[in-house]
């Protein structure tokens, strides 16, 4: 007779796995001897080896009692119902695996593969991270609330940013991030952008504008300001109020 140490070591398992068989079913637990010990026989060494192959072999454990009682044929049937629902599990676990291979992926997760290259050349033009992400940001909402007018938005973000002329504006809209709000040079970036803006062969967008509402929740919602910034979004309406040619909308952004 063996204690129940000695089955775990024949088993290969350990004394916590048979006190687990026994409290779900799987392994009769024999009377204590006189001593207060249980002895266990060969029949339950013989049992708890099957038990331990069922469960490594990836049997869930409440069906492993159903399999040991069943004759050749209900064993047949239960094992392919099993192996089915374990295919159906490994193809789950392969698209988790994806969904977590796209998360360290970073922005590709969460917007287009082509809005993934622009931010990527963003970065590689030494655009500041905090522009990058809220460019990022920006174009998530867009894509969310209007994704028909976002991609024809962002292909002519796009052509604007194979201008020089467009990127050093952006570049510079990008460094007066830290400026003062009575900065000189807002008035000069301001100018030049306006003048770029006049000078476009095509007024871009396809003739579609930003809804109000739309803007208002970009702009609330990317949590990224500067009173630099600001002072440029104020010019653009004095610009237009006084009728000097077109506003202008922040080049950083997507406009």
């Amino acid at each position: 007779m063996l204690t129940i140490g000695q089955l775990a070591s024949y088993a290969g398992v350990t004394i916590k796995a048979v006190r687990h068989y026994h409290q779900r079913g799987l392994l009769d637990e024999p009377p204590r001897d006189s001593s207060g010990y249980r002895r266990y026989g060969v029949e339950d060494a013989i049992e708890l080896v099957k038990i331990k192959t069922l469960a490594e072999a990836g049997v869930p454990l409440a069906r492993i009692k159903e399999l040991l009682a069943a004759g050749p044929d209900q064993f047949a049937a239960a094992i392919a119902d099993i192996d089915r629902r374990l295919e159906e599990r490994a193809t789950e676990l392969a698209r988790t695996r994806e969904r977590i291979a796209q998360l360290g992926a970073g922005d590709r997760l969460f917007v287009s593969a082509e809005m993934a290259d622009y931010l990527d050349d963003l970065q590689k033009l030494g655009v500041s991270e905090r522009t990058v992400q809220m460019e990022r940001d920006i174009w998530i909402l867009l894509q969310s609330v209007s994704p028909a007018d976002t991609a024809i938005w962002f292909a002519d973000k796009c052509a604007a940013m194979r201008d020089p002329d467009f990127r050093a504006l952006y570049l510079e809209y990008d460094a007066a991030y830290s400026w003062s709000r009575e900065d000189p040079r807002l008035d000069q970036l301001a100018e030049r952008t306006g003048r770029w803006i006049a000078s476009r062969p095509a007024a871009g967008h396809d003739g579609r504008l930003l809804d109000p509402a739309i803007a208002q929740l970009v702009t609330t919602s990317v949590g990224v300001s500067s009173p630099a910034w600001s002072r440029l979004a104020d010019i653009a309406e004095e610009r237009l109020a006084r009728g000097d040619g077109p506003g202008f909308a922040t080049v950083g952004s997507a406009y």
